[in-house]
């Protein structure tokens, strides 16, 4: 999808292609960097995608967005969303979704190597 046509989707809806791309990116890193069972890694990657370890992780790469990405951030942070967090404050759940929003964003527009260069970047504590 065209980058113009990508920024006028809903930006809940970002966050939920947002979503499962964090995820798949926390459950491909653990799986391939631990031999853990899977009981365990899903223990890890939970307490990784969870709002609060997002609203972490968005404090750790908030630099290196462009202006264009921290546009979706802020409009995604800001929009009305169907449900509340169970376990994180309003704050961190309104930052991970606009954290999840730019993820999808950049899926949807298939920027690929610059949503691997945040992923990664953001992660850089850990390797």
């Amino acid at each position: 999808m065209d980058r113009i046509k990508a920024r006028g989707l809903n930006p809940v809806v970002l966050a939920f292609v947002g979503d499962a791309v964090y995820s798949l990116f926390v459950r491909e890193k653990l799986a391939f960097s631990s031999d853990k069972k899977t009981g365990e890694l899903n223990k890890l990657a939970v307490s990784e995608v969870k709002a609060a370890a997002q609203a972490a992780f968005y404090t750790r790469i908030k630099d290196l967005l462009t202006e264009e990405e921290d546009g979706v951030f802020h409009r995604a942070r800001n929009a009305q969303k169907p449900t509340k967090s169970k376990s994180a404050t309003v704050a961190e759940y309104n930052v991970s979704t606009g954290l999840e929003a730019v993820l999808g964003f950049l899926y949807i527009v298939g920027d690929f190597d610059r949503l691997n260069f945040i992923l990664n970047e953001g992660n850089t504590e850990q390797k």
